[in-house]
Parts: C-alpha cells; sequence; structure tokens
C-alpha cells in the first residue's frame, strides 16, 4: 500500500534528502551555464541556499509542521545567492506558506503547495522568462494539480510529476535559443529536479541517512581560515597583514595528483603567499592561502580540475571592524561604570545617524578602493565567483546607520538577492540600484547628489549608468558555440552588456577587438580596469595601444585587482 499522507517528520527527512540531492550534483549543474566562463555557479548558489535552510532544519527535533515551515522559509529566504537560489527561496516560501497550518499533508495539499510556491516565485520575478528554473517549476506544480484529482496515492503522485518535470527541463533549450545554442538544459531546472528527486528519495526510504553532517558538515571544527581570522589581534595595524585576503577553495581533481604536483603546487602558493594549509585526498585538494592576489591562486589551482567553495575575505577590512567593534565594547562597559547615567553614550551616538547610506558588492583590491573613494559606507565581498547571500546583504544594512540605504549590488546575479533584503528590512529606506556591472556601480555612485531626495537620486543614477557600456575580458572554461561563435576551452572572451563581443587566443587583442565593438562617437571616456592577474606595466601597454588607436578620447587605467577577470573596461 503506498503513502497517503506526510506527516512533520517525513517531510523533514525528505527536505534534507532534497538539499543532499542537490549538494551531489552541484558541480554537475554549474557545468550547465551557457556561458563557458570560470564563474557557472548556478549549482554553488542554488546549493548554498537551501543549505542555509537545511541548517535550521536539522537543530528541530521533532518539530511540527508550522516550525518546520518557519525553519525552511527564514532559512532559504536569508541563505539565497544569485537568482537561481532567490527563485529556489520563493518556491519554498510559497510552498511552506501553505502547508503551515496543517498537520498531514496530502496530493490536494501537495499540489496546492507546488502552486502556490510557483505563483510566488514568478511574483518574484519582474520579468519572467521560460525556459528557465520557472517553467520547470510551473510544469510540475500545473502535473501536481492534475494528479491530485486522479490520486490519493502520494508515490504515485510524486512519481508522474517527476517524470514530467524532466520532459519540461528537456524542453527548455527548445524554448530559450541561447540554451540550444550551448548544447544543455536549463542549470536552474536541473537543480530543482535534483531538490525534487533528492526529497522524493527520502521521501520513499532510498536515502537513509538524514544527518547534515554528511550534507555539508553541521558544527565542523573551524576552518583554517576561520582559526587565522579569530587569532587576529585588535592592537595590529592593517599595515602589518602582509597578505590582506584570506583565500580558501576546493580543487575537484580531473588528473592524476602526484606527490610531485602537491610539492609544485604547495611551492607557488608559497611564493604569493603565507598561512598555507594544503590537504588533498584522492578527489579533492582542499586549499587555504593568504595572498594579496587571490586571482592567481585560482588560476594556477585550475591547471589540477575545476574549483568549488571559493571564498574570498578581505582580512584587513574584517581587522578594522574588530578594532571598531572593541573600542565599542570597552567605550560601552566604562560608560556603564559611570555613576552619572548622563555620561553614558549609545552606540548611535558614536556615528550619528545619517540621511543616506551606500552598501557595494565588490571584487578586488583596487576596487574596494575605488569604492570607498566614491563614498561606499560598507563593501560586500563578492561578484561572479561567489555571490553574496540575502543575508550578507542585510548584515551591511545594519551596519550602516542611515535613513536611506543605497545598494549597489554590480552583478546582474545579485540584484534579486539586493531586493530581497530590502524587502526584509523595515526600519530603513533600502534602494537598489539595479548596477549589472562594476562600472555601473561607480557610474551611479558618482552621480549621487546629496541634496537631492531618494527619489530624484534614484532616477538619475539609473539613468547615467545606463549610458555605460562594459566588456569583461575572462577565457573559456570549456568548448563551445555561443551567438554563432565557435569557441575553445582556454580561449580569451569578451563579454559585453548583451552577449559576446570578441574571441580569439589573446588577451590584449581581444579587449582591443571588444572595444572596436563598443566605442562609437558619443563615446568620450574608457576606463580599463586591471585584474589581480595582469601586470601594470602590461595594462600599461595596453591603455597606450588604445590611446594611440583612439586619440580623441580619454583613456584612464585603474588597478581593479579582481580575480578571473582580467580587464573589465568601460566607455561612457
Amino acid at each position: 500500500m503506498g503513502i497517503s499522507t506526510i506527516d512533520a517528520g517525513m517531510l523533514k527527512n525528505a527536505f534534507l534528502a532534497g538539499a543532499k540531492g542537490l549538494e551531489a550534483k552541484k558541480d554537475w549543474i554549474n557545468e550547465l551555464n551557457v556561458f563557458p566562463v570560470p564563474d557557472g555557479d548556478t549549482g554553488t548558489n542554488m546549493t548554498l541556499t537551501i543549505m542555509a535552510a537545511a541548517k535550521e532544519v536539522a537543530e528541530l527535533e521533532n518539530p511540527t509542521m508550522d516550525q518546520l515551515a518557519k525553519a525552511i522559509s527564514s532559512g532559504s529566504l536569508r541563505g539565497a545567492r544569485g537568482n537561481s537560489g532567490v527563485i529556489l527561496s520563493q518556491l519554498l516560501r510559497g510552498f511552506t506558506k501553505e502547508i503551515k497550518a496543517v498537520e498531514e499533508i496530502d496530493t490536494t495539499i501537495l499540489a496546492n503547495a507546488m502552486a502556490r510556491g510557483t505563483e510566488t516565485a514568478y511574483k518574484a520575478v519582474m520579468k519572467p522568462k521560460e525556459g528557465t528554473i520557472l517553467t520547470v517549476a510551473k510544469g510540475m506544480a500545473d502535473k501536481g494539480l492534475e494528479m491530485a484529482s486522479q490520486t490519493d496515492d502520494i508515490e504515485e503522485f510524486v512519481k508522474e510529476v517527476i517524470e514530467y518535470g524532466d520532459y519540461v527541463l528537456s524542453q527548455t533549450p527548445e524554448m530559450l535559443p541561447v540554451l540550444k545554442q550551448a548544447g544543455v538544459v536549463d542549470s536552474g531546472g536541473q537543480g530543482l529536479m535534483q531538490v525534487v528527486k533528492g526529497a522524493v528519495d527520502g521521501l520513499l526510504g532510498k536515502t537513509v541517512d538524514f544527518s547534515l553532517d554528511t550534507v555539508q558538515g553541521r558544527r565542523n571544527p573551524p576552518s583554517a581560515g576561520a582559526a587565522a581570522r579569530g587569532a587576529a589581534r585588535t592592537d595590529i595595524d592593517t599595515a602589518d597583514i602582509k597578505f590582506g585576503y584570506c583565500t580558501e577553495f576546493i580543487i575537484n581533481l580531473e588528473k592524476d595528483y602526484t606527490d610531485k604536483d602537491e610539492t609544485e603546487l604547495k611551492s607557488y602558493l608559497e611564493s604569493i603567499g603565507d598561512s598555507l594549509v594544503v590537504v588533498s585526498d584522492d578527489e579533492i585538494v582542499k586549499v587555504h592561502v593568504h595572498t594579496n592576489h587571490p586571482g592567481l591562486a585560482f588560476e594556477k589551482a585550475l591547471a589540477y580540475g575545476s574549483l568549488s567553495r571559493m571564498k574570498i575575505d578581505n582580512m584587513r577590512e574584517e581587522h578594522q571592524e574588530r578594532v571598531i567593534q572593541d573600542s565599542e565594547r570597552l567605550a560601552r562597559e566604562q560608560a556603564a561604570g559611570e555613576q552619572d547615567s548622563g555620561n553614558r553614550a549609545s552606540e548611535n551616538e558614536a556615528q550619528e545617524r545619517r540621511q543616506y547610506g551606500f552598501i557595494a558588492v565588490s571584487s578586488g583590491e583596487g576596487l574596494s578602493d575605488i569604492f570607498k573613494g566614491i563614498g561606499a559606507d560598507c563593501l560586500i565581498e563578492g561578484g561572479q565567483t561567489m555571490n553574496p547571500s540575502t543575508e550578507d546583504m542585510l548584515k551591511a544594512i545594519d551596519r550602516v546607520n542611515a535613513d536611506t540605504v543605497f545598494i549597489l549590488p554590480n552583478n546582474k546575479n545579485i540584484i534579486m538577492a539586493a531586493q530581497q533584503a530590502r524587502d526584509l528590512t523595515e526600519d530603513k529606506n533600502i534602494i537598489v540600484i539595479p548596477s549589472r556591472t562594476v562600472p555601473q556601480g561607480i557610474t551611479a555612485l558618482v552621480n549621487f547628489m546629496p541634496d537631492l531626495g531618494p527619489e530624484e537620486n534614484t532616477q538619475t543614477m539609473t539613468e547615467e549608468m545606463e549610458n555605460v557600456k562594459t566588456a569583461q575580458i575572462t577565457y573559456a572554461v570549456r568548448t563551445t558555440n555561443i551567438d554563432g561563435t565557435d569557441i575553445e576551452e582556454g580561449d580569451i572572451m569578451a563579454l559585453g552588456d548583451h552577449g559576446m563581443l570578441a574571441v580569439g587566443k589573446s588577451v590584449d587583442a581581444v579587449a582591443l577587438n571588444a572595444m572596436k565593438e563598443m566605442l562609437d562617437e558619443e563615446c568620450e571616456l574608457v576606463t580599463i580596469y586591471y585584474g589581480a592577474d595582469v601586470p601594470g606595466h602590461e595594462a600599461e601597454a595596453l591603455r597606450e595601444q588604445v590611446q594611440e588607436q583612439y586619440p580623441d578620447k580619454e583613456i584612464e587605467l585603474q588597478y581593479g585587482g579582481q580575480p578571473i577577470y582580467y580587464y573589465l573596461i568601460s566607455a561612457e
């Protein structure tokens, strides 16, 4: 006899199994990225999103359905990263709204919950596209409503829903030509299918270990990076921090990794940093290093395999924040010891509340310095390879003591997480300027006028950033065809605002060809931001070539220090 209802305990196990199902396939899902750039992170973003909820769910013992619903919804909303992660969190949010008031779920409630989840996710996306995770979710929800009228057997119900979901996923290349060109199905849709299949396996007893430890190490011992950060002393000046970025990542080995290879890798990493920890087994290598050039570490590691769980922390910024926090704590303790309460000073008095504040997402030492120089109050480390979460945004908002806070995501895959943080904030006016690239974010912030109101500034900043054209120069991680252009693994590519600008074998040649496509008579200023992997003299040589070819335009060169991307080029 099949299953006719699902109680809270069964749903808890199913959800944790769904998280495992996604985590097990996340690297494969990453590889479904349409553009063959070294930042295909759909699987990573969705996994980190569901893991944030899974950690809360795993802490619950004998939960009620309402407690479970709150843990899933709150955890996924705050942990959401990237567009795919935000959409997944909205699917879960709508689903849990439908189930939170019941004690058991039957096929009718399950179908209604799937439909509500899909409706919630569609509403969260400003311009929904078919052929994406939304389409797959809708297909399964529609099939669920159909099956609920035909059967009370949940096992039969989910079997038909999964089968139809796989069919809809297989059709996504027919809905989005860019998927068909790349020869892949939608990565977000594939990620959703892994969640559902894992959950069903757990529900039917195919997955027997539901502990979160096997998913992502609940209560793991601190990493070497965490230990290094925790040991920092507040009496050390930031000038004493020789290597500013705590860099961690995992290499998923794709070829033999010998003792000689390990020695070579360690030797190279020691040449660009310190605090090195390299631990390996037959399949992966875990790396921790303090360096001023994370991109160089990533580049070297890519010679051995693909990368995952990449994390970069700015230790100088963290140290400064710790000094401030310790100073504030000491001030509060001293104030508490005073007999006269009039001598006490609140934390807010130490930093007077202002009318406006600014948060920017930045990746790279030089870019961060630029944002600080033009008025950013708080920087969130992140970008293409490491999309910050909604929780990261909320923490940044909390640190900025202002009535109105502008957020500059500077990446199209971070905008939705910023908007979700805006919707979760009640005590401040949060405005998300939808900057899709770093140059757009810089231009938007430069055009802020303190004597204008929030609405006028939003309009001005948005209009000015839309006048910025951007090219991003990186390399291909696989062979494919995009926009009719054949691309081989290792080729250099220039990605523009609306697609591929140029492909070739030389970084400088591709950059110059990209500018031919970008620049017109209206462009007056070209700014070249060079990355962590580009020596300064090479960047200056490129600037001279551009100035020679375009003598009527102003050509600026700035150190960005960004990983993965050799150059970011803006024209306005």
